[in-house]
């Protein structure tokens, strides 16, 4: 008779050691320090080691990693990686309890935790820390995510691939729980607490609302990120934080010495600031790989990221200048691109642009995202025409670290804007995009509006580049400034700048500096001051100096990974002595941890578990073949995918053996269209096309130059019939201007909280009109407002 099973499980009837993940984060203003704590317990009748492959946020610094075995807890150590695995290794063939926690060799949004020799019965609590940054957002939100999504890593054919086994259960039948709970102090008030995750309410721990503590709620379901906004009731000013060093480091040393962190905040001058380029090349590189066809949020109104992505299309082809180029990749297994090469912006080739945007579906299949760069930069610049390239991306590639570098390599003649699509889009991917191509980087998550977003990124590509930027300081005599972070080559309004700096020697003098932000903007020399104390703040602890470390360490990492065909052993040295100094990881470094004190060795073999991990695949697919030599170690959770709709859940196994990596691209047809899939691959039939939003239907109709027409569609978007129109209209005024300050006067009287989408194309309008010299524009406005129900003056609509 079989033996019945308890406990968790995996699909294969095998116990998942791990039980509970508990993360608690502690946001001081815009630095977040993560500690998680993940208790494994082995039911089973052997020893067994446990591994565990999980998402981070690629800009974190982990700076600790321990064990509690018992009463025994055992600190690990950051070492060089071969070295970690060798002791590792050693430590699991002796008997020995061991611990192993590093970085991927592809990405650095990629950690691997090895739990080894854990005996029958016995528990280990694992605790993992880290501080990060917290981004700004276009709201002026600072946003923390907890990537509780993994998604698959896309191997392009031909390049080197990570070979991972997968193991996999639908997300609803993830075998831990997670408990995550958020303490915030400002020294401004916070405002409010959002989140795509169910939360309980926002609990203020003291009077003037400087601190605050937020919980998830009780049954979190693992098929999403945690995501926080966190808002602050006043915008963010420019700030510094001195920190002393350790007091047991070597003076002289990064840890040993002072560091500062400078958070800055530049203010363009207003008459630059309202004003836009009319020139630029403009590159818009759209993922039509399978699982863009997958959900864009959580709600059942929610549509396929693939709609979404062409409305925002839509939106950035009306808010383009007269006088511009364009072109639009998309992307897959292969690329397609709508023009030969850029094309001048006008009505005739917006118009055709868009009706291929329309015929756009998520029917490419992989995600290969170099070739489609490549083929970019093999394209000559536009005298006078800026190059702007913006990605659009839900996908992970396996090449993170070769598509950044391609990136960085053509830094000279473009500016990179990127957009994560989705829960789990990868986080080094995204921004290494953005910083390596001196542009700017988002994520579109839950049920967040992908427009406002990218109109936003639009607004910065058309701002007059920021250049010659230099940083000069003034501190008192016998104290010098080492600038550990890389040189800043971009600078946006509103947008943080962070630089870090190590601070040498001592002065009686004073205790303050300054430090001076030059640049060149349209021409103009500008500059920007801060003045700060240096005197460093109370229980700081080390997080800044971890902060700063992290950033050097990534900063030589590129720089090493640029220059891979030229084996350069001083650079990894160096990076690797920094890593194990600070005791942050790198990807040269792993935390390594033996239990020495675990008395008589573990004896029998030693079996090995991995543990699940959440996938995001909100749309159900048939099984294809797997492509690359790719491998599942369960197709039950297929069954329960088909049956019950839910997302599925992968878990990765480090230093496998053999296979490939499993896509969520490479499950879907190459010919996958909008028709929706069913257990055993039947189709069914296709689904009405969805009325289009009432605002986009609005702006469907602006021309290139900027005007509307006063034809029936214009009637119907604005919910009144041609006669209205016409008999509403000024006798002094034309057509095509009566149409267009209709449209101008829907938007601000009716559509007013949509107007970070439509802000561009209706200073376009505005633009237009003014060239009319029109008559009547006063009388215009008013029938408008009369005929519309609105109260819009006229010095709103920029006239």
């Amino acid at each position: 008779m079989e033996r019945c099973c308890c406990g968790l499980m995996t699909p294969e009837k095998q116990a998942v050691p791990l039980q509970s993940v508990d993360v608690q984060v502690d946001v001081k203003d815009h630095v977040a320090t993560v500690v998680s704590t993940l208790l494994y317990q082995n039911k089973e009748e052997k020893p067994i080691e446990a591994v565990f492959v999980f998402p981070m946020p690629s800009e974190a610094a982990v700076c600790h990693f321990s064990a509690k075995v018992g009463e025994t807890l055992i600190v690990a150590e950051v070492k060089e990686k071969k070295q970690a695995r060798e002791e590792y290794d050693d430590a699991l063939s002796s008997g020995q309890q061991a611990f192993l926690l590093e970085e991927s060799d592809q990405s650095p949004d990629i950690f691997s935790m090895s739990v080894g020799s854990l005996p029958p019965g016995e528990s280990a609590s694992i605790r993992l820390e880290y501080v990060t940054e917290l981004d700004v957002q276009a709201d002026e939100a600072l946003r923390f995510c907890l990537p509780a999504v993994l998604n698959p890593r896309y191997q392009p054919a031909g390049t080197e691939s990570t070979s991972v086994n997968v193991t996999s259960v639908p997300s609803s039948l993830v075998p831990y729980d997670l408990t995550f709970s958020v303490r915030v102090e400002s020294p401004r008030p916070v405002s409010k607490v959002e989140s795509s995750c169910t939360m309980d309410p926002v609990e203020y721990l003291n009077q003037d609302q400087t601190k605050a503590s937020v919980k998830l709620a009780a049954g979190h379901k693992f098929d999403r990120d945690v995501e926080l906004l966190i808002y602050y009731k006043d915008s963010h000013q420019p700030s510094a934080v001195v920190e002393a060093g350790q007091a047991s480091a070597k003076p002289g040393s990064l840890m040993g010495d002072p560091v500062l962190m400078l958070s800055l905040y530049p203010e363009f001058p207003k008459d630059i600031m309202s004003s836009v380029s009319s020139s630029g090349e403009f590159v818009f590189l759209l993922d039509r790989s399978g699982s863009m066809d997958c959900s864009m949020g959580h709600g059942p109104q929610s549509g396929p990221r693939i709609a979404s992505a062409r409305d925002t299309l839509l939106l950035l082809l009306k808010s383009l200048p007269m006088g511009c180029y364009f072109n639009i990749y998309s992307f897959g297994s292969i690329f397609e691109q709508i023009f030969k090469e850029s094309a001048e912006y006008n009505q005739k080739t917006m118009e055709e642009a868009l009706e291929k945007v329309e015929k756009m579906h998520a029917d490419l299949g992989g995600t290969e995202i170099l070739a489609p760069l490549k083929h970019i930069y093999s394209q000559g610049c536009i005298p006078n025409q800026p190059r702007q390239l913006f990605v659009f991306t839900d996908g992970e590639v396996g090449n993170t670290k070769e598509v950044i570098n391609l990136v960085k390599s053509n830094s000279g003649s473009h500016r990179c804007f990127s957009f994560g699509i989705g829960d789990g889009a990868s986080s080094a991917l995204i921004k290494g995009l953005a910083k390596e191509g001196g542009g700017h980087a988002q994520f579109i998550t839950g049920n967040d509006r992908m427009q406002p977003k990218v109109i936003q990124s639009l607004r910065f590509a058309m701002q007059p580049a920021v250049v010659d930027i230099s940083v000069t300081w003034d501190l008192p005599k016998g104290v010098s400034a080492s600038v550990l972070s890389p040189p800043l080559t971009s600078i946006f309004q509103g947008q943080r700048s962070l630089l870090y700096a190590q601070l040498t020697g001592q002065s009686k003098e004073r205790a303050e500096g300054c430090v001076t932000v030059k640049y060149r903007l349209a021409g103009r020399p500008t500059e920007n001051k801060l003045n700060f104390s240096l005197k460093p703040a109370e229980d700081a602890g080390l997080t800044v100096h971890r902060l700063a470390a992290r950033s050097l360490i990534r900063s030589l990492e590129q720089d090493q990974e640029g220059a891979r065909w030229e084996k350069d052993d001083a650079a990894k040295k160096k990076i690797i002595d920094l890593s194990i100094q600070s005791g942050v990881s790198s990807s040269f470094t792993a935390f390594i941890a033996v239990n020495k004190t675990s008395g008589d060795a573990i004896q029998g073999p030693l079996l090995r578990r991995n543990v699940p991990l959440p996938m995001m695949m909100a749309c159900s697919m048939p099984m294809p073949q797997m492509n690359y030599g790719m491998q599942m170690q369960s197709m039950d959770c297929y069954a329960s995918l088909a049956s019950s709709g839910g997302p599925v859940v992968l878990g990765f196994a480090s230093r496998a053996s053999s296979g490939g990596m499993l896509c969520a691209d490479n499950m879907m047809d190459e010919d996958f269209d909008d028709t929706m899939m069913v257990k055993g691959g039947s189709r069914l039939a296709p689904q009405p096309k969805a009325l289009r939003d009432p605002l986009l239907e609005l702006v469907s109709l602006q021309t290139a130059s900027g005007c509307w027409k006063l034809e029936p569609a214009l009637a119907t978007a604005l919910s009144k019939t041609s006669q209205d129109l016409e008999n509403k209209q000024p006798s002094m005024a034309k057509t095509e201007v009566w149409a267009t300050i209709l449209a101008l006067v829907w938007l601000h009287g009716l559509k007013a909280d949509a107007k970070d989408e439509w802000e561009l194309l209706v200073m376009k309008a505005a633009t237009w009109l003014r060239s009319q010299n029109a008559a009547g524009l006063t009388e215009c406005v008013e029938a408008a407002n009369a005929l519309l129900g609105c109260s819009v003056q006229k010095e709103a609509l920029g006239l």
